[in-house]
């Protein structure tokens, strides 16, 4: 490995710009959600408290504190362990590597050897393109490199950035299992000890040290390859076997989860189909008509459409509309089927509802209107459909599907990426295409050839190459957007690629970041300005859930503890929790637990009170819950 001793105009030119955007506020800080969550910091920024040379009891001078960051500067510096060791944990750093460097992270290291290698394995850390090691940067040396091969090249998927830029690399250590991410890409997963992980160390150069990957606690350590390189941002979050990762949680509310409607039948559904499988209830929409009825409209991800009297006592629904016939939805492509449901405003004069869901046979997404029958105003006709909008979908997955008329009269849409994983057409960024965008259409004045009409003053109206209905963009797969009815301002839950789950507060015209972030962390080789990209309000990573599910601001009167507070739930995890967040100071004033039983909460929905509802998939028919006082 070649020996790069950097001059200072390299040194300068490697530490320009080291300053952090807003986007994850002050570097080496944690924000208030790894604090609630266990994170803890390994370097201050300032200091190098905690850290010392191998088998030394302090750093070397060859290892300084620079503009915030953790350099590897001269010759001799020696590779540093933290001085507390750990067993299971998650680690977060970001580092920056100069032209033809080489460094690299090291774990379970014990100074019972000559060097840090010899008991602990490491995580390359190099310049991929200009460095002279075949083992790149990010793979777990010698034994482990990514499976997966880049759609365009075919190559080993290599998700670094170039020498003198900031890379985030993710590193999780368990008893059960390993995992290693390069800026948001999931790398590949290994479990130490392993039968495989035993054959790969004995074809390896480590075959030589019997204790090598043996200990299974130790000191994490920064390698010294004689390579300038900064580190910054260097965090753990210690992992308690049988524990899960700490709830972010400020508080516990004293509230309860209840079924909604304990009586409630739906007509023309069963729990099994004609040949006696199991059919999920999957209530996809709660939401209702403003006309003053008392009425709820429930949509179910096969297609269908029941209403229902805002009761606790009701046990009768009817179906208003069944379109089963025409949607597509199966369990192993779950984000396909029956996704969307919004009334218009007018609804009583007009009795239009709009629905987005995906045709049988078809990878399309169709946003259609459906009116009120002639012979019987309680239900609709299905043969009125009338299709405003068909979306070609590359994938299955990531299609979004929440409608919601904001208080200006317009439809908004939310459109997922496309799905398969990463964003592979960069649909998040191209302003060209629709998908990875929220839209925004007048249905009461259709213009130019089209079902609908473009507001005026649509942000990207007279943009080149870029599309009108566009609101906003840069987002993954929305799955559940809402407007403040006291504030108008719109709410959006993001759902995560492989680390982060997000909450954002949307801007017309607003960038996202998707797919050059996740989060507020960077994701996958290219950059952004950060300055032009809206960073979301609140995050979580995957240890505490694995996809948000976005709920509404509370503005209903039954329960006093939730006014103002954005309510929303993680599917994977089932816990809900109630945001509160100061939009005057932008910041995060708590976030609640509210007690619940682990349910896979699909939707939230709302009534003409404000009052709330949740959805899980059922086998019984009782997948839709409201939140109710403990006592």
């Amino acid at each position: 490995m070649k020996q790069v001793f950097c001059c200072l105009a390299l040194g300068a030119a490697l530490f320009a710009g080291t300053s952090q955007s807003a986007w994850s506020g002050e570097p080496n800080t944690l924000s208030q959600n790894e604090e609630l969550s266990g994170w803890k910091l390994l370097f201050d920024g300032k200091t190098t408290n905690g850290w010392r040379n191998y088998k030394k009891d302090a750093v070397s001078s060859g290892w300084v504190v620079e503009d915030g960051c953790l350099v590897r500067k001269d010759k001799g510096s020696g590779d540093i362990v933290t001085v507390d060791e750990y067993d299971a944990f998650e680690l977060l750093l970001d580092y920056k590597i100069s032209p033809e460097g080489n460094s690299g992270l090291m774990f379970h290291v014990q100074e019972t050897e000559k060097a840090p290698y010899m008991t602990g394995p490491e995580v390359q850390i190099q310049d991929n393109v200009a460095g002279h090691d075949p083992q790149k940067s990010g793979w777990l040396y010698q034994l482990y490199q990514p499976p997966r091969k880049d759609r365009q090249t075919g190559q080993t998927i290599d998700a670094t950035r170039p020498a003198g830029e900031w890379n985030q690399l993710y590193l999780r250590v368990t008893p059960e299992n390993c995992e290693i991410q390069m800026n948001g890409v999931a790398y590949g997963t290994f479990k130490k000890g392993s039968e495989d992980w035993k054959k790969r160390v004995a074809a390896s150069k480590f075959k030589a040290w019997e204790n090598f990957g043996a200990p299974t606690k130790g000191h994490i350590c920064l390698q010294d390859h004689n390579s300038l390189v900064a580190f910054r941002n260097i965090k753990v979050r210690p992992i308690k076997p049988g524990q899960e990762a700490p709830n972010p949680s400020t508080g516990t509310l004293p509230l309860k989860a209840v079924p909604a409607f304990p009586q409630i039948t739906w007509e023309g559904w069963s729990p099994e189909d004609a040949n006696g499988r199991q059919v999920a209830f999957r209530p996809i929409v709660v939401t209702y008509p403003p006309d003053g009825s008392n009425r709820l409209f429930v949509g179910e991800q096969h297609g269908a459409i029941w209403s229902l009297e805002n009761s606790s006592t009701a046990s009768k629904s009817t179906l208003v509309l069944d379109i089963r016939d025409r949607v597509s939805y199966q369990d192993k492509q779950n984000e396909e089927g029956f996704l969307g449901l919004a009334v218009h405003p007018k609804f009583k004069e007009n009795g239009y509802i709009y629905v987005y869901y995906t045709p049988k046979s078809t990878l399309r997404s169709n946003i259609s209107r459906f009116e009120r029958s002639k012979t019987n105003p309680n239900v609709f006709d299905p043969a009125s459909e009338k299709i405003l909008l068909t979306l070609e979908q590359p994938f299955w997955n990531h299609n979004g599907g929440t409608l919601a008329f904001g208080p200006d009269g317009y439809l908004y849409i939310a459109l997922g990426d496309g799905g398969a994983g990463d964003d592979p057409f960069e649909n998040g960024q191209n302003l060209n295409t629709l998908l990875g965008k929220l839209l925004r259409i007048d249905v009461d004045h259709p213009s130019n050839g089209k079902a609908y009409g473009i507001p005026a003053d649509n942000p990207f109206v007279n943009v080149k190459d870029a599309q009108p209905e566009i609101y906003a963009y840069g987002f993954r797969n929305i799955w559940r957007l809402s407007f403040d009815r006291a504030t108008g301002q719109l709410w959006a839950a993001d759902v995560g690629q492989n680390l982060w789950e997000e909450i954002d507060l949307i801007s017309k015209g607003g960038n996202y970041g998707w797919n050059r972030r996740e989060g507020t962390h960077p994701f996958g080789t290219k950059t952004i300005d950060d300055s032009k990209v809206i960073p979301p309000i609140w995050e979580y990573n995957h240890q505490v859930g694995k996809s948000i599910t976005g709920g509404f601001v509370y503005r209903g009167t039954k329960l006093p503890d939730l006014v103002g507070k954005y309510i929303y739930a993680d599917y994977v995890t089932g816990r809900l929790w109630a945001l509160n967040y100061d939009q005057a100071a932008h910041k995060v004033v708590s976030n609640e637990t509210i007690p619940g039983q682990k349910m896979p909460v699909l939707s939230f929905g709302d009534d003409a009170n404000g009052e709330l509802y949740f959805c899980i998939v059922s086998q019984n028919g009782q997948g839709i819950y409201k939140i109710v006082p403990e006592k």
